[in-house]
Formats: structure tokens, sequence, C-alpha cells
């Protein structure tokens, strides 16, 4: 693993240009250049198409370079950049939209924000000859977090998931046999055991959402079981046993100390930062912790031997015998509903989600693909060779609640159950649900 660490040389594969990562300030100018170009609109050559983006390394502008110059003057795709925090991504989405905005072609969603997003008129319907096109092939939880009422009215583009990462010399002297499942109370042991840090996200930000999530999920329940419905019908799983089982994981990891002392404000970049400390144990995260090392490892600010002792695996059970059901991310291309170029911003959309750009993707800006196809590219697995357990894992991740109403839900359950220290369970749950249940009736603000 150490000959990961030397910076890789240019490579040219299958015809393509050595592939480059782009400074993430370098991207953001480009794109917020190419934004300025698409607000002067178009010029009377190709179609132009409006792409919405979120913030990344220059992936999607580069995307969309490649696909202007294969639609070979059918269209141009110019990128808009998006505020960095998804909520604000989708406020501004959101204010534009409801206005009718046909400026909006494309748009890069949170997979939370879609059933809202088209309940409320906002995409365009797919039509039916494409969504075989666009599903084929893609893993479970990408087509899952792209459907709503039944219908795909998303189309998959990347697919994000947390692992499970270890130290493997932490987990070897705790007698954990990594190569099967492990559960939280597991961890947690071999963590006061080895006096080492068991790293989540106790933030009250989305990251506690996506946590509380997983943990519900992998314990049998859903925070919602009812979502097709009017506010008032909600249905929640807060106070059933799956939820209570859960609330004891959270509880017992608040009281545990193998948290660390600022658990309630740990984000993934915190919890990462522990990892690679010497208290560094054992971390449900993203994989972009994997890039992170070994360019900290590169630089010299991180002794090479840290990522060499990194370890991966499917995220930890909650209960023995139920298979774990890690958080579902990523971003998903709907297509503007008041757009007057649908029909080429399927094309695009076509383009964009393609297996080749897709690995590109993966490998330059370390976001995983969610064509399946895509993991067993040699250069992706030379980048990233996790990438075997990440695709399993999209396979049975569980997307976050689905509902019209998820940014109320989510603020909800960062409310109640933050700090993780306060969590009871039996009685944190139905505090959520009853808070739930009064700001959708809007008898309570949050």
């Amino acid at each position: 693993m150490a000959d990961r660490h030397r910076r890789r040389g240019a490579r040219t594969v299958r015809g393509r240009a050595p592939r480059r990562r782009t400074p993430a300030l370098g991207a953001a100018l480009v794109m917020s250049g190419a934004f300025l170009a698409a607000c002067g609109g178009d010029s009377g050559g190709a179609r132009s198409l409006t792409w919405y983006v979120n913030p990344d390394a220059g992936g999607q502008a580069a995307i969309a370079e490649r696909c202007t110059e294969e639609a070979d003057g059918a269209y141009s795709i110019e990128t808009a950049v998006l505020p960095r925090e998804a909520a604000a991504q989708r406020e501004q989405l959101v204010r534009r939209l409801a206005a009718n905005d046909s400026s909006i072609d494309l748009m890069s969603l949170d997979p939370p924000f879609i059933p809202e997003f088209a309940e409320a008129g906002f995409l365009a319907e797919i039509p039916e000859d494409r969504v075989d096109g666009f599903t084929e092939g893609v893993v479970e939880s990408a087509v899952v977090g792209s459907t709503w009422k039944d219908e795909l009215v998303a189309v998959p583009f990347w697919a994000n998931t947390q692992l499970l990462w270890y130290r493997k010399s932490v987990a070897e002297a705790a007698g954990l046999d990594m190569s099967k499942p492990v559960t939280w109370d597991q961890l947690v042991q071999a963590a006061q055991e080895q006096d080492k840090l068991l790293g989540a996200q106790g933030v009250r930000a989305e990251a506690l959402t996506v946590w509380i999530n997983a943990l519900v999920a992998s314990a049998g329940g859903e925070i919602i079981t009812e979502t097709d419905v009017g506010p008032e019908d909600v249905e929640l799983g807060l106070a059933e046993d799956p939820a209570v089982r859960a609330a004891e994981v959270m509880q017992n990891i608040a009281d545990s100390g193998v948290a660390g002392p600022a658990f309630s404000t740990q984000d993934e970049g915190a919890s990462a930062d522990r990892f690679e400390s010497e208290q560094g144990g054992f971390m449900v995260n993203w994989p972009f912790v994997w890039p992170r090392a070994l360019g900290a490892a590169e630089n010299g600010t991180l002794d090479p031997s840290v990522p060499d002792d990194y370890g991966w695996t499917i995220y930890p059970r909650v209960e023995e015998n139920e298979e774990a059901r890690p958080p579902y991310g990523g971003i998903n291309l709907g297509v503007g509903a008041f757009s007057e170029n649908t029909d080429l911003a399927f094309d695009a959309a076509e383009c964009i989600t393609s297996e080749e750009n897709q690995a590109e993707y993966f490998i330059t800006n370390g976001n995983p693909a969610s064509k399946a196809a895509v993991y067993d590219d040699p250069e992706v697995l030379e980048e990233f060779p996790m990438a075997p357990v990440i695709r399993d894992s999209l396979e049975q991740a569980a997307p976050r609640p689905q509902t019209a109403y998820y940014n109320e839900v989510s603020q909800s359950l960062q409310r109640v159950y933050h700090p993780p220290s306060s969590v009871t369970p039996g009685r944190t749950g139905e505090r959520a649900a009853d808070l739930i249940k009064a700001v959708l009736a809007k008898e309570q603000l949050l």
C-alpha cells in the first residue's frame, strides 16, 4: 500500500487524456465565469443549457465541457454554482423554481430534497422511454433515492455512502475479526479496552440526521412509515422499538467516553481529524477520508504509516443478526419543469451520467458512481481500493426519509436529538415525533 503515497505519473487510458484533480478554488472561479456566460443567454449557436451544480473540485464543469464537445453542436452546457451548504442550495433553487425560472435546465439535487421538488411540480417528467437507460446497472439505493410515488423523477448521477473505517492495528489488538460484520456495541467495547476513539457525527447539522436514520434503519425501522400523504397524516416510527434501540446505541456511545470530549460539535471533518491522530481507532464516515489521508501523507503533514494502517468494511450493525443499512447520499440530476429545452436536457443527462464520466468523476473528485460497473474500473480500483465495499454498501444503503416535508423533519430531529448525550431511549423519539407533527400542523416553529 505504501506505493500509493507517491504522486502518480500521468497516464492515458482508453484514449483519454491523463486525469488531473482541479483545485477547488480554481474550479469555483471557472464555474462562476460559466454562470456569467449562462446569464448572458444564447448567442445564436448551439442551444445553451444551464446546469446548476453544487460546489466540487471542478468535476462537474469538466463533464459539462466534455458533453458539450460530444454533442457536436446540438447543445452546449454552462454551469452555475450553487451555495456550498445543501440547505442553501435547496433554498436558492426553490425560490427560482417557484417563480417559474426557465433558466434552470439541469440541477444537481441532494437526494432528500427530491420528493419536495417532485411534489411541487419543479421537475420535468422523465419520458418513459428513457427510464430504463437511466436506471440500468445503477445501485439500488440510488434508484430508490431518485424515485417518488413509484416513478423515477430524477436521474441517478453519483452515489455516496459511509463505511466503517478502522485502524488495523487497533482492531487486531482488540481481537476483532473485521472480515465479519461488527456491531456498534462491539466497537464501543473495543475502543474502551484499547483507549481509542470511536468517530461518529454528533454535530447539530444534517450529519446528525444521517446518523439517526442509519441507526433506525439498521435496527429494522423507519423514521417515517407513511410518506405519500398530506402533512397532517404523516406517520412516524420514532416511538417504535427500532427507534428506541437506535437511541440506546446513541446514548451508549455518548456516555462511553469513546466519542471524545467535543462529540456534540463533531462533523465529518472533525471525525477524520481524530481518526488520523494517535487516538484513532474506529470511525463511520464518507470515502473522502481516504484521498484526504493520502494527500496529507504526500505533502508531509501525516506520517504515511497512518493511512497504511487504514482498514474499511461495511457500516456497523445495530443488532448482530440484522443487516446494517448504511447512509445513502450523493447527487442526482433534475431537469427543470420550466426549461424550454427539456429534451436536450435529458440528452445532456445521459451524457453526464455515462459510465465513463462517472468513473472520471470518481477518480478526479472522489465522488462514487451510481453505476455498479464503474467499481470494476482498474483506475477506480487503483485510486480507491475500497471501491467494492462502497458498491456493496450502496446496494444495502437506506435513503433518508422520503417526504415532501424533509426539511421540517430533519430540522426537528436535529433539535431534539442534540446533543447526543441528552438522548433517552423511550423518550427522545416520542419528543421528536411530537415536534415533527406540531411543525407540520403549523402549531410550532423551528
